[in-house]
């Protein structure tokens, strides 16, 4: 059988998306000069990177169009709905965060506008770096409004950590200066608004667990929105086995459970292939219990130690005496944020935070 892998992220920005772009630019502007912004786009491009990609769209654009800002926007405006990809679309709030942060009520007005087609989360920091408290006043607004798109950008743009993109170190120093953002987002109807507002708050753990817990403390868990937050920004303190996080789920009680038939099969094997972790679980409670339910695996690493990597699994309530059996495949594959070495590894049950059982399984060179 041939390995088929799938083609590389930066393939978004190929040479067919680019021939896209200048079509579709040449449409909505006729003197567009689409063979200038080819070749400029195009110089190198193997080498570059998929976000190194989405900047070069921006930076050939603003070579070969002889307008001014409120000029060029009025073409992007145009342009955005005729592109055929949301991720490729990033390019329009790029060009804003390069050559508009001298204009700033129109580049609001801009990232407001594009990143209802994709997203302006990584242009928006630009302008928090330059005017912070101008641009999150703006930001707070946004969290108020009514197309999704938009409130979820006021909290996906003001996380302390978001990945692709350079840290907030005043929001990372003090999560206080968004949490009217937050507030006004945690029992939001949209999913989309919703998990970003947790991958903010679940950032914020890794600097200030103690707040982000304080917080969720203080919200009513009974809206089946707001629990859905507080459940998923908490998941890297419930993965660090954190009682007072697993007490807000409910979960925080020693679990009265037996392990049986805990097993990794097969016991061997290569890197590409899969394990098949299955256990079960035995209420020796005479209430019901809520469980919470993770495993971990104990890497090696390159110089031969181990370093764990928690995974989550379920969270469920087991009544007296009941059995719940639990299985979880894992592929073993290389992956950009983790390589894999030859050795034994462990593999660990927690439950409710705590170690139950362990097995293993030999990765071969």
């Amino acid at each position: 059988m041939t390995d088929q892998s799938a083609p590389a992220l930066k393939e978004i920005f190929n040479v067919e998306r680019l021939q896209h772009i200048a079509t579709e630019m040449t449409a909505v502007y006729p003197a567009f000069d689409a063979k200038g912004f080819l070749k400029h786009a195009k110089a190198g491009l193997s080498e570059l990177s998929v976000m190194q990609r989405m900047a070069r769209v921006s930076e050939s654009l603003h070579a070969v169009i002889p307008l001014d800002y409120p000029q060029t926007l009025t073409l992007l405006y145009a342009l955005a709905p005729r592109l055929n990809s949301g991720f490729v679309s990033l390019f329009l709030p790029h060009y804003v965060a390069s050559y508009g942060r001298d204009d700033f009520s129109r580049s609001m007005d801009a990232l407001k506008y594009f990143t209802t087609f994709g997203s302006a989360e990584f242009a928006i920091r630009h302008f928090l770096l330059h005017d912070f408290q101008r641009t999150l006043a703006v930001m707070q607004a946004w969290s108020l409004d009514a197309n999704e798109h938009v409130r979820r950008l006021a909290s996906e743009g003001s996380r302390p950590r978001l990945p692709w993109s350079f840290r907030l170190t005043d929001v990372q120093a003090n999560p206080e200066l968004c949490a009217s953002i937050l507030d006004n987002l945690k029992a939001d109807s949209s999913p989309y608004v919703r998990k970003s507002v947790a991958n903010h708050l679940n950032d914020i753990t890794k600097d200030h667990p103690d707040w982000v817990l304080g917080l969720i403390e203080s919200w009513n868990l009974d809206n089946p929105h707001t629990a859905w937050i507080a459940r998923h920004a908490l998941r890297s303190l419930i993965k660090q086995g954190n009682t007072r996080a697993l007490t807000i789920m409910g979960a925080g009680a020693k679990a009265e459970v037996n392990l049986h038939h805990l097993s990794v099969t097969p016991a061997v094997i290569r890197l590409g292939e899969r394990i098949n972790l299955s256990f079960s679980l035995e209420s020796t409670s005479a209430t019901a219990q809520k469980l919470v339910v993770d495993y971990a695996i104990d890497y090696v690493k390159s110089a031969g130690h181990s370093a764990a990597k928690v995974f989550k699994l379920k969270a469920f309530t087991l009544g007296p005496g009941e059995h719940q059996r639990i299985s979880r495949e894992q592929h073993i594959r290389e992956l950009t944020t983790r390589k894999h070495y030859p050795g034994k590894h462990s593999v660990h049950v927690l439950v409710n935070g705590e170690r139950l059982g362990s097995a293993e399984f030999v990765l071969r060179d």
